[in-house]
């Protein structure tokens, strides 16, 4: 199970940014059938204390995939297992969101081995909206597994 030295303690990835336009929020309310005015309503939004309408909690979340990250070319075998996050500010139309991840752990239990990446989105304010976590195992690949 080499693949772990693929990543390191404290390593940090970074996806592209993203403006978040109206689009967004009415493609994933599609795919999700969350359909709250919040999420789309204009009008309704005014009426709020945010004025606009707000970023899913689920498409911020989503927003943090390693595999979105320039991880990308070192993470064959890592299957996500687990997540959490927590929500700190909202995302709006027109925020610009940049994700991060940070090697937190790296660990075995048995013969089974994992990371646990640290997540964050962060707004063109450099504000941070999201905090949380992704874990993930190594899964050996079909030749790694029969190595000896």
């Amino acid at each position: 199970m080499e693949q772990a030295a693929e990543v390191e303690l404290g390593q940090v990835f970074a996806s592209p940014s993203k403006t978040l336009t109206d689009a967004h929020f009415l493609f994933f309310s599609g795919l999700t059938g969350d359909n709250h005015p919040i999420h789309y309503d204009v009008e309704y939004a005014k009426t709020t204390k945010f004025g606009k309408p707000l970023a899913h909690g689920l498409l911020l979340a989503s927003m943090t995939a390693l595999g979105a990250t320039d991880a990308n070319s070192r993470i064959d075998g890592f299957v996500f297992v687990e997540q959490g996050s927590r929500f700190l500010k909202p995302a709006l139309v027109g925020d610009t969101i940049r994700p991060e991840m940070t090697v937190e752990k790296i660990w075995k239990e048995g013969a089974r081995q994992y990371v646990r990446f640290a997540t964050l989105l962060r707004n063109q304010r450099d504000e941070i909206l999201l905090e949380g976590f992704h874990v993930y195992q190594i899964v050996p690949g079909k030749n790694e597994a029969t190595a000896t």
